[in-house]
């Protein structure tokens, strides 16, 4: 398998920035819903730490996928069944890179101007000034963003499910 995108399948680096991305989301996404029920504690706060940590990875992982994506073509489209089924394909990626970076940015948002200081994994830094009401906008901002990329997700796996068992075009052997 070839590290490079081929007109057939993604190689192998894109793969793993799919997959590994899906499963840290498969686990992150829930693990912040776990933290909003949670009493304001120490073991709170050092799990909302590993969340933010967590979530900083994924905003390098799909930065650095985006990159990756620029410099290396995407497998040829297959047979498209109607018309706008690619531009649509295309409309809920680009959304779902939007919402990752969109819950990331709020998330960060709204801990610096909780007065936080935030590990960026190669730097910290906080603001000087904290702001509880546009934290609190931040939070919201955070909290919709997740509900969209679980709607954005589950559409994406309805598709792929339709493609590979109805129209049976073996689109999931291009990332898999």
């Amino acid at each position: 398998m070839s590290i490079f995108n081929s007109q057939k399948e993604y190689g192998l680096l894109a793969k793993l920035f799919h997959w590994i991305t899906f499963i840290i989301l498969l686990a992150q996404i829930p693990f912040g819903f776990y933290l909003v029920g949670l009493e304001f504690s120490d073991r709170r706060i050092d799990l909302e730490n590993i969340h933010i940590l967590i979530g900083i990875t994924v905003f390098y992982i799909t930065l650095f996928r985006l990159i990756w994506k620029f410099f290396n073509s995407s497998p040829t489209e297959g047979n498209s069944f109607f018309k706008g089924q690619i531009f649509i394909a295309k409309v809920n990626h680009f959304l779902l890179y939007l919402s990752i970076f969109t819950i990331t940015i709020s998330g960060v948002l709204k801990k610096l101007y909780m007065g936080e200081k935030l590990n960026f994994l190669f730097f910290r830094y906080g603001f000087d000034k904290d702001n509880f009401q546009l934290a609190d906008i931040y939070y919201e901002v955070h909290i919709y963003a997740n509900y969209f990329l679980i709607v954005l997700i589950t559409l994406h796996i309805l598709a792929v499910i339709v493609h590979h068992f109805i129209f049976k075009d073996k689109i999931l052997n291009k990332i898999t």
